[in-house]
């Protein structure tokens, strides 16, 4: 699978912290009954890679590991069942340990230099992180000049009242963002209002 492929399920990649392992499957398949099958599982949690072992068994539930920092966690990660993997920075070490295991990334970038990192070693897809602190639209709109071929996953900071505007740069091709999955509707087990906010942003336009 190529990370680009991620794009064709949905405007919105939620990014997921599990800090119950009882709560990974009801809420994967909460989001999955909203429209929402690409599903970030973040590794800061200990239960995080059971998470997302338990979560690879929805259906419909397509799931990847976020905050890789280093070639152990994308190891440990595609060990768990983790089919893409996303990552807050990019470092060549990370990147090689991705292609020698078969694990698509999705790398993080911030700045000019570290898309040419990230091209340098074949990746034209990244997550622009943290996408509101880093300069927002403005910078994604800067970056698209002299990076005409590269596209953009914008996260941090996002909001399903921001998200159409960033959705609607030519160089986005899908938000992520951690308002899908609010602490205190995990915490409570409230899956409707998760599934009903994963409706909400599988409607979103790009």
């Amino acid at each position: 699978m190529n990370t680009l492929e991620l794009v064709d399920h949905g405007p919105v990649i939620p990014v997921i912290v599990i800090d119950r392992l009882a709560d990974a499957v009801p809420l994967a398949e909460a989001l999955v009954a909203g429209g929402v099958r690409v599903l970030e599982v973040t590794l800061r949690t200990p239960v995080a890679l059971q998470a997302i072992r338990a979560m690879s068994a929805v259906p419909g539930a397509i799931v990847g590991a976020g905050t890789l920092r280093q070639a152990a966690d994308a190891r440990a990660a595609h060990e768990a069942g983790a089919v893409f993997g996303v990552s807050p920075g990019y470092t060549a070490e990370l990147g090689a340990a991705c292609r020698e295991i078969g694990l698509p990334l999705l790398p993080g970038v911030a700045t000019a230099s570290e898309v040419m990192a990230a091209q340098a070693d074949g990746l034209s897809f990244l997550k622009f992180f943290p996408a509101t602190a880093a300069g927002g639209i403005p910078m994604l709109k800067a970056l698209a000049g002299p990076f005409a071929d590269v596209v953009f996953c914008p996260t941090g900071g996002i909001s399903l009242a921001t998200a159409p505007d960033f959705l609607a740069l030519p160089n986005v091709k899908v938000c992520g963002g951690s308002w899908l999955t609010p602490a205190d509707a995990v915490r409570n087990g409230d899956w409707a209002r998760i599934t009903q906010l994963a409706r909400e942003a599988s409607a979103l336009a790009r």
